[in-house]
This record gives structure tokens, C-alpha cells and sequence, in this order.
């Protein structure tokens, strides 16, 4: 695959999962790579949801940033035109009742039945679970994007997940900078397609977990 930056793959597999979503809906967004998904929307029937209290996220220029309009990430937004502000606990009916129609999330690891680690790291200190478990059994469809070997080179879709695994919901699809893999009804991840550049040996050799062409 043709060397690229830490940020082109990340815009590359933010613009990919883009082209899943097709209004109407409302969509949440998770922290790293799922935040740049909002660069690719131009569908003005996705609703962008925050579980801390704002359907209507849009981006915000520097000059405009409120202190106190944060999306779930404490990253500063800005509000559409329509927006709706909640509390937190209406803000989680909503998930927990089935009205968000796709949550974008990041993965530390998924293993070869669509199940993701995504929010601890054993011996680590990391931010924590957020609204991922909550969004993994409540979202009508649950995307995932991350880069497909970790910082040493090691497979990112497993056999099985070693870290503590979110939920044990399947999500419905994976993106990374090589591959773009669905999750069959009997829970076997699909190849779908290749990202540019790359090849099925490289997908091959970089996926410890079985997958179906």
C-alpha cells in the first residue's frame, strides 16, 4: 500500500464510512476518526447526536467557540438550525430506545464475529466507556473505524478479542485504511471491498481473524 500520513488515512476511512449514510437519520458520532465523518456529510437529513444533550451538531469556527457547547469528546461544536438540547438521561433514552439510527465508532480490537473491545486497555489509563455500550445495544446500526494493525504492526481484527470486550453485540460493519468488511447474519465478517492501493494479500496477511471473500 502507497505510504501515507497518520491524518490522510484517517480522512480516507472518515470519508468511506460517509457514503453509508443516507438520510433521513440521526447519527452518533464517537471520539477519533468517527468526529471526521461530519466533513463527508452533505446529506442535510442526518442529524448528528452527542449523549451528553445535543441532536444538530455541526462544526463551529474558532472565533465562534463556546466554552460550554462541547460535543461527548469535550471537543468544542456548534449547533444547526433546529437543534435540540436535553439532559443526559433523555439524552440515553434516546439510545437505549432505538431512535438513534447509526452510532460511527472507534475499536481497539474486533474479533472474527463483528464483537469490538473498545474501551479499556489492561494496565492502562484511558478515558473509559462513554455511551459505547449503551450505543452498541441501542443504535440500529453500529460502524466501526480504526486503522487495521495497532502502532507495532499487530492485527487489529482478531481470533477473539483480548481486551475487555464492550458488548456482545455484533456491529454491522468495519472500515480501515485496507479493507471494508460486513458482518453476516450468522456472524461471520464479509470482505467487502478494498481501499485504494490496497490488496487481498496484504488484508490477508495483516487479519488474524477469518473472513469471507
Amino acid at each position: 500500500m502507497t505510504t501515507m500520513t497518520k491524518q490522510e488515512i484517517q480522512h480516507m476511512i472518515a470519508e468511506r464510512v460517509a457514503k453509508e449514510l443516507k438520510g433521513p437519520m440521526s447519527v452518533n458520532l464517537g471520539i477519533g476518526i468517527p468526529t471526521l465523518v461530519a466533513e463527508y456529510m452533505e446529506d442535510d437529513s442526518i442529524h448528528l447526536h452527542t449523549e451528553n444533550g445535543l441532536l444538530g451538531v455541526t462544526d463551529v469556527e474558532e472565533e465562534d467557540i463556546d466554552p460550554n457547547l462541547v460535543n461527548a469528546g469535550k471537543l468544542p461544536v456548534g449547533e444547526a438550525v433546529g437543534a435540540a438540547y436535553f439532559n443526559s438521561s433523555e439524552s440515553f433514552a434516546m439510545i437505549r430506545g432505538g431512535h438513534v439510527d447509526a452510532a460511527i465508532l472507534g475499536a481497539l480490537q474486533v474479533d472474527e464475529h463483528g464483537v469490538i473491545a473498545n474501551w479499556a486497555v489492561p494496565g492502562k489509563n484511558i478515558m473509559g466507556v462513554g455511551g459505547a455500550m449503551d450505543l452498541l445495544v441501542g443504535a440500529k446500526k453500529v460502524y466501526i473505524t480504526m486503522t487495521h494493525t495497532s502502532k507495532d504492526g499487530s492485527p487489529k481484527l482478531l481470533k477473539e478479542c483480548t481486551y475487555p470486550i464492550t458488548s456482545t453485540r455484533s456491529v454491522d460493519m468495519i472500515f480501515t485504511e485496507l479493507a471494508v468488511f460486513e458482518v453476516t447474519e450468522d456472524k461471520q465478517l464479509r470482505l467487502v471491498e478494498l481501499m485504494p492501493g490496497a490488496t487481498i494479500e496484504e488484508v490477508r496477511g495483516k487479519t488474524e481473524a477469518a473472513f469471507i471473500e
